[in-house]
């Protein structure tokens, strides 16, 4: 069984930023005014909702799995690289995860609540796996191979797949700001409510993508326009949103520069509902999910050179901003097994200390 790290280990993978992160307690956005994760989350918020009993139980189902269970937090291992960045650019530092089993195994012996793949990952091994550990069936993907590359994500299968195969969930993408994303909206806000009548529980990947959103720095990355994304997500009813971290803000701002007309803002977005500090710009993507209504789930990212620091990191503003945890893969499968699972254990121990709270 994987030992809970100390708050004082948490603090060491924080290192410089340990005071900044750990000591912050003056959200723009009270907490008090969100829908916190805690036990009992499923029947605080999600009852109230026009979920049906089997879109609760599997709620439940993910709640309720991995070494998070009863905490009102999720950890998920999410593997679908092989088809948004090819097999060999995911898999060439781990050979082993070509076999679908070893992403299912990772995510199991590694404590998660859940593990998200592909039709065929899941599909090859769910007779094996599907009552073991809670699985979210990726419907849509942005494939690489044609040429040239091009952005759109499409479906690569059915509601009705991810049923038979016993999934817990659905998972899918939408590229907000894209030229594409009408239809995707269309086809991915069909897709969530034949899932719920059908009782899986609905997980969206809330992306930006837009040419434009590149100026004086990456505004796929700032907090209101991430923040709007993830808004129109709930709006098609996700259960849980997957974001990415913000890193800056003021993206509106950017676009409406030099007498240009894009969106509708408020700048009262940038002096009373957030601020420079990492927590009030995650935070901000937290009140766009209806005040934590829904979960809100920040990516761990690319793998890198620090990436346990990286990960801890990400999970210690996730949760002092009021979010519900954490989808880390690419740092936990490009490695040996056994410190995929030390990462993935190092995540989860920032939810269950008790001494890290929300701000």
């Amino acid at each position: 069984m994987a030992t809970t790290a100390t708050h004082g280990q948490i603090e060491t993978y924080l290192g410089s930023k340990a005071e900044t992160l750990l000591g912050f307690k003056s959200p723009k956005i009270a907490k008090e005014r969100l829908n916190l994760p805690g036990p009992g989350f499923i029947d605080r918020v999600y009852a109230a909702s026009d979920r049906n009993l089997r879109v609760l139980t599997n709620l439940q189902r993910m709640f309720g799995g991995g070494r998070l269970s009863g905490t009102g937090y999720l950890s998920i291992l999410p593997v679908d690289q092989g088809i948004e960045h090819s097999g060999g650019a995911s898999f060439a530092k781990n050979p082993d995860y070509f076999d679908g089993e070893n992403i299912v195994k990772l995510a199991i012996e590694g404590g998660c609540n859940a593990v998200a793949s592909t039709f065929g990952v899941l599909g090859s091994v769910a007779r094996k796996y599907a009552h073991k550990i809670a699985f979210i069936v990726k419907i849509n993907h942005n494939e690489l191979l044609t040429f040239p590359n091009r952005f759109d994500q499409v479906l690569f299968g059915t509601v009705q797949q991810a049923y038979d195969m016993g999934a817990a969930a659905v998972g899918a993408t939408i590229y907000f700001g894209s030229y594409q994303s009408t239809r995707q909206i269309v086809e991915i806000s069909q897709a969530f409510a034949h899932a719920h009548e059908l009782g899986m529980a609905t997980v969206l990947w809330c992306y930006l993508r837009n040419n434009a959103f590149k100026k004086d720095k990456d505004y796929h990355l700032s907090a209101d326009l991430t923040g709007q994304a993830n808004h129109l997500g709930v709006t098609i009813e996700a259960d849980i949103i997957k974001q990415k971290l913000p890193e800056n803000n003021g993206g509106y701002l950017a676009l409406n520069a030099n007498g240009a007309s894009y969106g509708k803002f408020d700048k009262r977005i940038y002096s009373d509902l957030t601020s420079d500090h990492p927590i009030d710009l995650c935070r901000y993507q937290v009140a766009n999910c209806y005040m934590g209504r829904a979960g809100l789930i920040n990516s761990g990212g690319a793998s890198g050179a620090n990436d346990f620091e990286e990960a801890v990191t990400t999970a210690v503003i996730n949760k002092r901003a009021g979010g519900t945890g954490l989808i880390s893969g690419r740092k936990a499968f490009q490695r040996p097994m056994k410190e995929g699972v030390q990462l993935l254990n190092a995540i989860q121990d920032v939810y269950l200390s008790a001494e890290i709270t929300v701000a």
